[in-house]
């Protein structure tokens, strides 16, 4: 008898110890789905405390947003890559148009002025590596040295900081390579400067001593 009592009582005792371990576990387990919970929507709240005044600081400087300023400055970028490119086409129709050979084919206008513009640069190296695939494309090497030696006579009218000077120079004188700068042909083309107002006067003639009259026959 007393056997099977303390047979039960062991078995009361597992029991009992099981559904405690299993009841623990199971607070165990909600308050750390709770604590998770919490952290979840402290982070959020937190987050979303940022960004309110991120957007309050950007709106109260009058800074665009990143996407904002990119998205406005797209059309931009675009209206000036489709502007170039529509000058390069009227440059090569104008090319075509003007000179008569292979200088005037697209390929040649292109590399060419690279290698003039190069070599204004002093950039020999590189324009030695242009030139070379110039000559590749069957292009006239003496166009270059023509439209250089153009170009150094429009020296002074280049602007170092503004590179659409140099451009557009380096075309004016890739389409005529024996046009002038405008100063000399202007001073050619004046008449000579009239002689200076300090130039004294040439006196006027002294007029001629009157005839004495003949004396009078005696009587």
């Amino acid at each position: 008898m007393d056997a099977i009592t303390g047979r039960v009582r062991e078995v009361l005792a597992r029991t009992v110890s099981e559904y405690i371990g299993e009841f623990m576990r199971q607070r165990v387990f909600e308050l750390r789905n709770a604590v998770l919970r919490q952290f979840a929507a402290t982070l959020a709240v937190s987050s979303l405390l940022v960004l309110v005044g991120i957007n309050a600081a950007s709106a109260q400087s009058g800074t665009p947003a990143p996407d904002q300023s990119k998205a406005a400055a797209q059309p931009a970028d675009a209206a000036k890559d489709a502007a170039q490119n529509q000058r390069r086409t009227d440059e090569f129709a104008e090319a075509a148009q003007v000179i008569s050979g292979p200088a005037g084919n697209p390929e040649c206008v292109w590399l060419g002025r690279r290698v003039v513009r190069l070599m204004w640069r002093d950039d020999l190296d590189t324009a030695f590596r242009h030139l070379d695939l110039y000559d590749r494309f069957g292009c006239p090497g003496g166009h270059i040295q023509a439209a250089f030696r153009c170009l150094t006579r429009f020296g002074g009218q280049i602007d170092p900081k503004v590179a659409e000077t140099l451009d557009s120079r380096v075309h004016a004188c890739w389409i005529n390579p024996a046009s002038q700068p405008q100063q000399a042909a202007a001073a050619a083309s004046q008449p000579a400067a009239p002689t200076s107002g300090n130039a004294q006067p040439q006196p006027a003639a002294s007029p001629s001593p009157a005839a004495s009259p003949s004396p009078a026959p005696p009587k």
